[in-house]
């Protein structure tokens, strides 16, 4: 198994409301690819000073597991993500890091 971790930052602030749409359709596209075994998202907890930190700090995580690179591609290349991933980006622009690794637990 493996994991797709990405690391997500908006340029600018988004109101609850649109970063709940955001990880809801991100969680769905991914879900509708058929591709993957799970996919958790939550918000990033900010903490006092993190702001100040010359890093990449997120607005969001999301985690996909998958049984190998081949579906991990599969999930990638699904068209619906895509078109949800163009949407937000002309909306609210915003940057991600990413790692694929074995489970953490």
């Amino acid at each position: 198994m493996i994991h797709h971790t990405m690391i997500v930052s908006f340029d600018r602030s988004l109101p609850a409301e649109e970063l709940d749409q955001y990880l809801t359709d991100i969680e769905r596209a991914m879900l509708d690819s058929d591709t993957v075994l799970s996919v958790a998202v939550r918000r990033h907890i900010p903490v006092p000073g993190e702001e100040a930190i010359p890093a990449l700090v997120a607005t969001a995580i999301v985690q996909v597991a998958v049984a190998d690179t081949d579906a991990l591609a599969k999930a990638f290349a699904a068209p619906a993500l895509h078109e949800i991933i163009d949407h937000w980006q002309s909306r609210h622009p915003y940057k991600v890091a990413w790692a694929n690794h074995e489970p953490l637990t």
